[in-house]
């Protein structure tokens, strides 16, 4: 019995025999799966080798394979929206919990800004046309179609449960989001060869240099290429599209889980074309909660920018001023680590009180969302850990030392419990969904009589009940209705922590996806393990630390909508 056919009791079909074309189907996954694998370790080959200047790998052969990977994507994804568009029953079911708004919302959101991004680059590339290679204009052309092709398809199909060319739709899927993994590698790389160069030029240090747009073109060093930006507008162009960095990884990073839940809906049967689950129908920020958590997680927000702000500049001015700067910006972090750890403990405290079932109905959007949770925090806790065997053995017990070890323990801890408190509310039921045992102290409790006089007959009910005027469709019956008061206190409290926590993970998420490297204003790393070294752990883990961000903030406002 295949996959498709044993779904959850609440959700799927009851299981008919599997036909031949169904029992292939971890045979198509896994068919997919290799292919997928394959595109992306050559795009990862080319894209790493291209960073390095000993490496013969130019520039302009990772911008040929990512035009050719996002034109063949592109034009999967025409072909997919035209077969659904001839055939409507292609798609006979729609995945409710795949796809939600705030979601696409983001996604369309990043795509803005990532095609001003290649706008930019355009415009740089163009600066120099004269000496040039095609590719590189051609590219960031080629990527903004991509990107507005993408984006639509996801808006529109992201819930599709596609029931025609199974294993060809896998294997497109797939495709595409090794497409947008490689392009995601591709902007890490640029990102952190741009923060390599900007740390060996404020230190006089150019053993680490690596590829950069300028440094190096078939064949030749920066400092021999004729083809330098040296007017005004190309620089505005340069440092354009490197702020907008951030912006093209989330989203690649978005992209990449909507299509992994869309392969696992390939082929997939539910009850109904529009599935089971809590679909809200309104979302309203501020609404039903006591303010505290928005105000404060606001006020967080605006002080947090001033912090970051700050830090750059006094980073980026005089060597004097860094001390100063990593004060306040390890000051401003322990005590927005420490209120979101409080912060999320007291919401799993307040879960052992919520009567809500738990939903342990089959969920791929929610088993994504906690696996992505769950392995995006591991880089922030292979960088802090580092930290803290830094500091501990090797630092001098001073200030600083003693805020980066704070720092680190706390990054720890708000990691983990801000995990637990996620995973446990996204199993929590929606509002309403409490289990249908009532507790033995309160007998009466939601249940409903046909006859006044048994109510009599039971202990401990309210004397007076509330009588609720019958349907006119019924019987002409009076019918009561115990029901204790709702108590929405704990579900206040909660909407509270999640406005809280979602406001403090924006911020954290902002400060290094433009820019701040403490950990490498703050030499104790450095001189503990050395550049090279780690440079590469920080350009390896920090992006997942990023993306931990993002990701925390789009599962935080499910938990709002769900509270």
């Amino acid at each position: 019995m295949s996959e498709e056919l044993v779904p959850h009791p609440n959700e799927s079909l009851p299981g008919p025999r599997a036909s031949p074309r169904e029992v292939w189907k971890k045979g198509g996954r896994l068919l997919s799966v290799l292919l997928a694998v394959n595109v992306l370790l050559l795009a990862c080959t080319l894209i790493s080798g291209g960073a390095f200047n000993k490496v013969a790998v130019y520039d302009t052969d990772v911008f040929a394979l990512l035009t050719t990977m996002m034109l063949l994507a592109a034009l999967w994804i025409v072909f997919y929206l035209l077969r659904t568009a001839r055939c409507p029953d292609a798609v006979p079911y729609r995945d409710a919990h795949a796809g939600p708004i705030w979601l696409r919302g983001g996604l369309v959101l990043f795509g803005i800004c990532t095609l001003v991004m290649d706008v930019f680059k355009t415009g740089y590339y163009s600066s120099f046309f004269e000496c040039q290679s095609a590719i590189k204009i051609l590219h960031p052309i080629i990527q903004a179609v991509f990107v507005i092709v993408q984006t639509y398809f996801l808006w529109i199909s992201a819930k599709d449960c596609i029931h025609t060319h199974l294993d060809l739709t896998r294997c497109g899927l797939m495709f595409t989001l090794a497409t947008n993994l490689a392009i995601w590698m591709a902007a890490v790389v640029d990102e952190s060869v741009h923060q390599a160069h900007s740390y060996s030029g404020s230190h006089g240090n150019t053993s680490h240099t690596r590829l950069t747009p300028d440094s190096k073109r078939a064949g030749g060093t920066a400092e021999e290429d004729p083809c330098l930006c040296s007017t005004a507008i190309c620089q505005i162009f340069q440092k354009g599209y490197f702020y907008l960095y951030p912006f093209n990884i989330e989203y690649s990073l978005f992209a990449s889980t909507m299509l992994y839940v869309m392969w696992k809906n390939v082929g997939r049967l539910l009850a109904s074309t529009h599935g089971h689950g809590h679909t809200p129908s309104r979302v309203s920020l501020f609404r039903e909660t006591f303010f505290a958590g928005p105000v404060l997680g606001l006020l967080l927000f605006v002080v947090g920018l001033a912090v970051f702000i700050l830090y750059e500049v006094q980073v980026s001015g005089e060597r004097g001023h860094t001390r100063q700067a990593l004060v306040i910006y390890y000051s401003f972090n322990i005590v927005c680590l420490g209120l979101m750890t409080l912060v999320s403990l007291s919401g799993s405290v307040i879960y052992r009180f919520d009567r809500r079932a738990m939903d342990h109905h089959k969920n791929p959007t929610r088993t994504l969302d906690v696996a992505l949770l769950m392995g995006a925090a591991l880089g922030q806790y292979a960088i802090s850990y580092y930290s803290i065997v830094a500091v501990v053995v090797g630092s001098p017990r001073d200030l600083q030392g003693a805020l980066n070890l704070s720092h680190a323990l706390l990054m720890i801890a708000q990691h983990t419990f801000q995990n637990v408190f996620i995973i446990e509310s996204l199993h929590r039921g929606p509002p309403g969904a409490e289990p249908r045992e009532m507790p033995p102290k309160e007998p009466c409790q939601g249940i409903t009589f046909a006859n006044l006089d048994a109510i009599r007959t039971l202990p401990s009910c309210p004397p007076t009940p509330r009588l609720v005027i019958p349907n006119p469709e019924s019987p002409q019956e009076a019918v009561a209705i115990i029901s204790a008061p709702r108590c929405h206190w704990r579900r206040r409290c909660l909407k509270d922590i999640s406005l809280f926590l979602l406001l403090c993970n924006v911020i954290l998420w902002i400060m290094p996806a433009f820019g701040a490297r403490p950990h490498f204003s703050n030499t104790v790393e450095v001189d503990f393990y050395g550049y090279s070294l780690w440079a590469a752990i920080v350009n390896i883990c920090l992006p997942f630390g990023i993306f931990y961000r993002m990701h925390a903030v789009s599962s935080l406002l499910e938990v709002y909508v769900l509270s």
